[in-house]
């Protein structure tokens, strides 16, 4: 093995062996749901935000994001910039009512004015829909730096990170996974800072004079500063902004988080912070993006013949680590991108399986009163199902660019849960018929058309030409969804829409929709 490798396993194995001694400790922690849920509530706004940021400074930002930006230039910011976007949103919309009104998922929230049953199926599809796309980019972000950086065959890549988050996840639940996060989001900062600095230090902190050398390195030269290098379509660049953005609002791992802190001020300050957080790192992906291909380009024997470093254009950042900082920077960004990665799948876990133990088998098929020990078992099931899920999608995904991955469950998000929340929250004609066909529709939509998009249907699946020609359906599915909900709610006449109405007004009188709760 080489030096590279022998300096990245002995980083891995400590932070692999940092994080199973939280799962430990953890799990002495956690005895029941609402400690495998929330933590028992008792992070703090500033421990929150830092696990907020830390879930979406994903794979898919690190990896996926800076591979485009070396290759296609400009048109990777679309990626970036959207998801960006909608944390102002978040933070102004959701973050108090959603602290406010739920305990341990979105679900709860929807629940409360809505009929119990049909809201959390449907919500509870939803979650576990986006949680199985979500991960599909993380495990080909695993099983792709594995395979770099130690011979590891892909497939046994794979299982080695879910047999890891199982773990995790199984026995600490979101105690373990919040300070994974933490620790992960941490890591992940300095280590994007230290390449910036490096960066930017080869220049004399001249940036101008940085972006100038990658534009005379890259095969496109100039044309990488401009629009229109990956896509010339603006429709497809508009869906693309608009599943990120609206997308991010409708995250099932991302909404969970809101309740494992005390009150909604704390949940407004973790929103806060994980903007900040966020903002930072991004701005920093993009100086490491654009500064790549002059670093990269000028050494050829770092590229293979398609002009991509060995791991395809997701391997960039960990290639580009290498070639500015040497064995140890490698080896350090290559364990901080494995921790991401187990990190965010392991969030996306919990929420699962909150999702099916807690949504589906607590409150609708128990009625509120579940055996607390058998709810526990599922949440465990869930957890080994769902690691086999990941698996299964990552081979199948395996030569699929990460954030292009990564912005698939956004469009269901976008188109489900997005539009649920805010209706839910905000108008008061919204019925329980008009929630559960407008939530359908957009859950149908969204999946159909991007499994018939370009994404799907010819790059996975081998068909010569797309039925449907956009990647990433959002400007359809998601107004669709708005419009269905409101068609339905406003024709619904029903004894049970008179009650949803109701709900609403009762709610808004006892301030549930304002700033008063801080312990539900």
């Amino acid at each position: 093995m080489s030096e590279i490798n022998s300096t990245a396993v002995s980083l891995f194995v400590s932070f692999v062996a940092l994080t199973l001694f939280l799962s430990y400790w953890a799990a002495r922690k956690t005895r029941n749901s609402s400690e495998f849920y929330t933590a028992g509530g008792n992070i703090t706004g500033l421990q929150n935000g830092t696990a907020i940021a830390g879930d979406f400074m994903s794979a898919a930002s690190f990896l996926g994001v800076s591979g485009l930006l070396f290759t296609f230039g400009y048109d990777g910011l679309i990626f970036g910039l959207g998801a960006f976007a909608g944390w102002p949103l978040m933070l102004y919309l959701f973050a108090e009512r959603i602290r406010n009104l739920g305990r341990y998922t979105f679900t709860d929230v929807v629940s409360m004015r809505l009929e119990n049953r049909t809201t959390r199926i449907i919500a509870s599809i939803s979650t576990i829909t986006i949680v199985v796309m979500y991960l599909i980019a993380q495990m080909v972000g695993a099983g792709s730096l594995v395979t770099l950086l130690f011979g590891l065959p892909y497939n046994l890549a794979l299982v080695i990170v879910a047999i890891l988050v199982v773990i995790y996840v199984a026995f600490g639940g979101m105690l373990a996974t919040t300070w994974v996060q933490i620790i992960k989001a941490v890591l992940l900062l300095i280590g994007v800072s230290i390449m910036g600095l490096l960066l930017l230090n080869s220049s004399d902190f001249d940036l101008p004079a940085l972006m100038s050398a990658s534009v005379e390195a890259h095969p496109d030269n100039e044309a990488i500063l401009a629009p229109g290098n990956m896509t010339r379509d603006p429709i497809q660049v508009l869906t693309i902004m608009i599943a990120m953005m609206f997308g991010t609002l409708g995250l099932p791992h991302v909404l969970m988080r809101l309740f494992t802190v005390k009150d909604m001020h704390d949940a407004r300050r973790s929103v806060f912070y994980a903007s900040g957080f966020i903002g930072y790192f991004y701005l920093l992906i993009v100086i490491i993006g654009f500064s790549a291909a002059g670093v990269l380009y000028a050494q050829p024997e770092l590229l293979g013949p398609n002009g991509q470093p060995a791991g395809g254009s997701n391997m960039v950042a960990v290639v580009l680590a290498g070639a500015v900082g040497g064995d140890l920077l490698m080896g350090f960004v290559s364990a901080v991108a494995f921790a991401t990665i187990l990190a965010v799948v392991a969030g996306l876990t919990v929420s699962a399986a909150a999702a099916v133990a807690h949504d589906l088998y607590a409150q609708v098929i128990c009625d509120g009163n579940p055996d607390p020990k058998r709810e526990m078992w599922l949440t465990r099931v869930t957890t080994l199902v769902v690691g086999l899920l990941a698996i299964a999608f990552g081979i199948l995904f395996e030569k699929q660019n990460i954030a292009y991955i990564a912005t698939m469950p956004m469009v269901v998000a976008a188109s489900v849960n997005f539009p649920l929340l805010l209706l839910s929250l905000y108008w008061k004609g919204l019925t329980t018929r008009g929630a559960a066909v407008g939530a359908v529709t957009g859950l149908i939509s969204a999946i159909g058309l991007t499994i018939v998009g370009p994404q799907v249907w010819v790059a996975v699946l081998g068909f010569e030409k797309p039925l449907f020609p956009y990647n990433y359906p959002a400007l359809f599915t998601m107004p669709l969804a708005f419009a269905v909900c409101w068609i339905v709610s406003v024709t619904d006449t029903s004894a049970r829409s008179r009650i949803d109405r109701d709900n609403f007004i009762a709610l808004q009188e006892r301030s549930e929709f304002g700033v008063r709760r801080a312990d539900a």
